[in-house]
């Protein structure tokens, strides 16, 4: 039998950690099959089914893995949310909002210089 640590976020600042009890030579698919039948979180199950369809919805330490990845003892499975909001069109809103004045490349701009530079 093994240990691994099971870390789950159903919405933003809150966090389940499970430790589950598995058997040698187990996959990712089989911890999340024995998670389902865990009582704290049975009101999650909506949230876990569409992390396991998404293909980045599960890590070992950090690492995009898939349902069929090998499971070591000690390993911390990762359930990992979709994301809300798209990293590009938000820094983009950010950026439309400051003006390009104040930031990046665009903050101090040298007398004569080429736009952008």
């Amino acid at each position: 039998m093994m240990q691994i640590q099971c870390l789950f976020s159903p919405a933003a600042r809150q966090l389940i950690d499970l430790s589950l009890t598995l058997r040698e030579g187990c996959t990712v698919f089989d911890a999340v099959q024995s998670l389902k039948l865990c009582p704290e979180l049975h009101d999650h199950l909506k949230v876990l089914e569409t992390a396991i369809e998404d293909e980045r919805g599960l890590g070992i330490w950090g690492r995009i893995v898939q349902l069929t990845a090998d499971l070591k003892p000690g390993d911390r499975l990762e359930i990992y949310r979709p994301l809300l909001v798209d990293p590009k069109m938000a820094r983009k809103k950010r950026f439309k909002g400051q003006g390009k004045g104040r930031t990046g490349l665009f903050a101090r701009r040298r007398l004569g210089a080429a736009a952008g530079y």
